[in-house]
């Protein structure tokens, strides 16, 4: 789908006269429209706070052996196992060792070092023993049990060794990387960039919730689940307010937004005569690429590229917003985040209730999930109206009821996307 404006004319609204191809497209299609406009990100150095749930752009190597040093495992005393072997038996103690401190000594016949976890070995020792099994009187040491040579000592290297592979290109970094890269002495590494993405609602009726009288006017709601939803994945949301219904400042917000990695934008997508931001991204040089998709609800939905930059026009009600968002947005921003899997789960869960559609729009169904004898049920969450936002607040997941289907039966096995699941999958499965 294009749409092109002429050089000159407007209409009766006062709208730019566009030649619009009004081809609404099945979920799936439109999903392969707008994930393949979209490219990676490039790649940045960060310090290691800010490179959680990043994805790593170059390979990480040791280049260290950790731990560097045997060292101990418990709390207790560093001992010669032979000098154990005869219980109980009673030993001098020569040395404390807290972690992170070497012994100045080592370790003669029948003597013993009071020593910490992580505190490094002394020489002449080949053994600890658990306090537990000791009796300690002054500097002298009970042993209660014999200890064998190796007991409760960490292995120089027992983690990692020089050139041990730690995390390839490609790795999604979870705490436990993190962690790796500084036992490792690194303390940046190069990742994915995050995708700064503008957030921004049109519409005169709109106001922020400190602003809500008994006026009629409605809360920009939809800015802030948008906003919330991007710092979830780890995007850097720039939020730009609500914007009246008047092209000359829509088009001023845009030009701003333009600056961004990706634009969401609610509201203003459909056909009214306050519709304005598909005209007004046509005149900054925008390309439709995809209006409307046949699903329920979430049919209104603009995507446009504009200058490189891709434009999620989101229908405004609230729950369009939302289910619009996970179908299309999330995956596409995860993609910019060179994410390899970018799809919530699909399960097959039993329908616990009959529901009932016109055919010819793809429905996704709010349902709460439930185990029952072994086997998953879906109860809708409350009213499917798309501006009950209530009944996604309480939502676990979408239940897929095809476009030609008109009916299905309580009993019924559905497939689920799980919205609140983030064990991501490479393919969309359904």
């Amino acid at each position: 789908m294009r749409e092109t404006a002429p050089q000159q004319g407007q209409g009766a609204t006062g709208k730019t006269n566009l030649h619009v191809e009004r081809i609404s497209v099945p979920l799936a299609e439109a999903r392969d429209i707008i994930l393949g406009s979209i490219q990676p990100l490039g790649s940045e150095v960060v310090g290691l706070l800010d490179a959680g749930g990043r994805v790593l752009t170059e390979e990480i190597r040791a280049g260290r052996t950790v731990p560097p040093l045997d060292n101990s495992a418990m709390d207790g005393y560093a001992v010669r196992a032979e000098d154990t072997l005869r219980v109980p038996s009673t030993l001098r103690v020569v040395d404390s060792l807290p972690a992170g401190r070497r012994a100045t000594r080592a370790l003669g016949p029948g003597e013993a070092a009071r020593i910490f976890t992580g505190a490094p070995i002394p020489p002449g020792c080949d053994a600890v023993v658990m306090q537990e099994h000791t009796e300690a009187d002054g500097h002298r040491v009970t042993v209660l049990r014999a200890a064998k040579s190796g007991d409760h000592i960490r292995r120089a290297g027992c983690d990692v060794t020089p050139d041990t592979l730690i995390a390839a290109t490609g790795t999604l970094l979870r705490p436990a990387h993190l962690g790796m890269f500084a036992a490792l002495g690194r303390t940046q590494i190069r990742v994915s960039r995050r995708p700064r993405v503008a957030v921004l609602a049109t519409g005169d009726e709109l106001v922020e919730p400190d602003r809500l009288r008994d006026d009629g006017k409605i809360v920009t709601s939809n800015s802030y689940s948008l906003v919330s939803a991007l710092l979830d994945i780890g995007a850097d949301p720039v939020y730009l307010g609500i914007i009246p219904d008047r092209p000359g400042q829509i088009a001023d917000a845009f030009r701003e937004a333009l600056r961004c990695d990706a634009i969401i934008s609610s509201g203003g997508v459909s056909v009214g005569d306050h519709d304005w931001i598909k005209q007004v991204l046509a005149g900054l040089g925008g390309e439709l690429r995809l209006w409307q998709v046949r699903m329920r609800p979430g049919a209104p939905l603009a995507f446009v590229t504009a200058h490189g930059v891709p434009v999620f026009g989101l229908p405004g009600n609230p729950v369009s917003t939302l289910v619009s968002y996970e179908q299309f947005v999330r995956p596409s921003l995860l993609r910019m985040m060179n994410r390899l899997s970018v799809f919530r789960p699909v399960e097959r869960a039993t329908l616990a209730e009959d529901f009932e559609k016109q055919p010819g729009r793809m429905h996704l169904v709010r349902v709460l999930l439930q185990e029952r004898d072994g086997r998953r049920f879906a109860f809708l969450s409350g009213d499917q109206g798309s501006a009950i936002l209530l009944s996604m607040v309480r939502a676990q997941g979408l239940a897929i009821i095809p476009e030609a289907t008109s009916r299905i039966a309580a009993g019924s096995d559905v497939l689920v996307q799980l919205i609140e699941r983030d064990d991501l999958r490479p393919e969309p499965g359904f």
